[in-house]
């Protein structure tokens, strides 16, 4: 599988408080943008699973509703973690 409890933990411990903090708006960002990048390579070589399309557009909102909130609650975290993880608008 692409996506483990390690490769999670390494995410969180890189972009969150902690490792073990999965609820921080960044770490939930981070992973978010891990998650699409893997199916947007997936989409690339099949383009006619709509299923996997649909994940990924709600997966992108869910993303930028967290970075809305983020940009709501503290414009210097939203800052940083955009730049990053160099996501645009």
């Amino acid at each position: 599988m692409y996506l483990d409890s390690e490769k999670k933990k390494e995410i969180f411990a890189k972009y969150g408080k902690s490792n073990t903090d999965t609820g921080s708006s960044e770490g939930q960002i981070a992973l978010f943008s891990y998650r699409i990048s893997h199916l947007t390579e997936h989409l690339k070589s099949n383009k006619k699973d709509y299923s996997t399309e649909r994940s990924l557009k709600m997966l992108v909102g869910k993303r930028r509703r967290l970075l809305d909130y983020l940009k709501d609650r503290d414009i210097a975290r939203y800052r940083a973690i955009i730049k990053e993880l160099g996501i645009r608008k």
